[in-house]
């Protein structure tokens, strides 16, 4: 079936566009608009002049140049969106979300729908033979991207910030209870369990250990579950129920919050190898230890969507977390906003925080 010849809004759309420096097809156009992430037609021009909408062409052109680099619109999508907010966008961000969380684990052969529910002998033993097939044979799902910059900071002689959580949380040691509590939540995989596994992945750091011991004891005596306020506490289910469930409004605001952090820690992380005092500034922070190193960052082509994902749930459950990735905007925006030459490692106590709660 021949398509429809383009309208001569298109066509000036396509012009518009061109006189940005980018190129764009009709076909494209309208498969933007196919998935809302351009207006639709009847919306490009101003009711009183006819014109096209400024704010419409700085869209086009936006996705124009994502889509020059070759690669899938992918979260890039998430953001516009996020940004327009209407019941229609927000339900193809909700459902995008979750598929970008759930998508890794299809491949690995888990079918969230199929995960055995329930604290019967029969459900755990599924959900042990489950969390089995699903580590067996399979090489660990991202390099140590924190212990690779230390590898080289130490080969280059320079000194970074130590972590303040197990040294590698993508250790053969977490990965069987890992996926356990994945699947499972905290009703398979106790408190001691994980910390004997900690404690394995970290050899050289039994103070860290013992300190995540003193908080689960101090919380106990208070009448609380330490373990219990993990994101993990109820499993994959529990975390793609967040999504499902979580406010509009709220869901696009974590979108936009944890997209723009990502595209603002990779800009600086361009700059690091020539700028080594970028990473320790970064690192310093405890937002490195609670948000990149724990993979809800996609950084340099490692983590994608589901990093994304694992961000936005995060923000949704843990509303002091979302403040904490706030405040390290700023820190990254005010990196980006200096000449190199003046990129220091910030002193103040609002750069610096003490050591996050494990």
């Amino acid at each position: 079936m021949a398509r429809t010849k383009p309208s001569a809004l298109e066509l000036a759309m396509v012009a518009a566009v061109g006189e940005r420096g980018f190129t764009v097809s009709p076909t494209r156009l309208e498969r933007w608009r196919t998935q809302l992430w351009l207006a639709r037609t009847a919306d490009w021009t101003d009711r009183e002049t006819g014109e096209l909408r400024p704010e419409i062409v700085h869209r086009a052109a936006t996705l124009a140049g994502i889509s020059k680099t070759g690669r899938k619109m992918s979260w890039f999508g998430w953001v516009f969106w996020a940004t327009d907010a209407t019941p229609e966008t927000t339900a193809r961000l909700r459902a995008a979300v979750a598929d970008g969380f759930e998508r890794p684990f299809r491949g690995a052969g888990i079918d969230f729908s199929q995960i055995p529910q329930g604290d019967s002998d029969e459900a755990f033993d599924a959900r042990r033979e489950m969390a089995a097939r699903m580590v067996k044979d399979r090489r660990c799902p991202r390099r140590d991207f924190d212990g690779i910059l230390r590898a080289g900071a130490a080969g280059a002689e320079f000194e970074l910030p130590p972590s303040r959580s197990v040294s590698n949380i993508f250790h053969p040691a977490l990965m069987d209870p890992g996926a356990r509590l994945l699947l499972g939540g905290i009703e398979d995989v106790g408190f001691d369990e994980m910390a004997e596994a900690w404690a394995a992945a970290s050899p050289g750091d039994p103070e860290m250990v013992e300190h995540i011991r003193a908080a689960q004891r101090d919380a106990a005596l208070a009448g609380d579950d330490f373990f219990a306020q993990s994101p993990l506490a109820g499993g994959l289910p529990g975390l793609i129920r967040v999504v499902q469930e979580a406010d509009g409004q709220r869901l696009c605001t974590a979108v936009l919050a944890c997209t723009k952090a990502t595209t603002a820690l990779s800009r600086l992380l361009a700059h690091a190898g020539n700028e080594p005092e970028l990473l320790r500034t970064l690192m310093a922070d405890e937002m490195w230890d609670q948000w990149v190193r724990v993979g809800f960052a996609p950084v340099l082509g490692i983590g994608g969507e589901a990093g994304i994902a694992m961000s936005v749930i995060q923000h949704l459950l843990m509303p002091e977390w979302g403040e904490g990735l706030e405040r390290y905007q700023t820190l990254m925006d005010t990196l980006l906003a200096q000449p190199p030459a003046v990129r220091l490692p910030p002193t103040s106590p609002a750069h610096v925080r003490a050591p996050a709660k494990p």
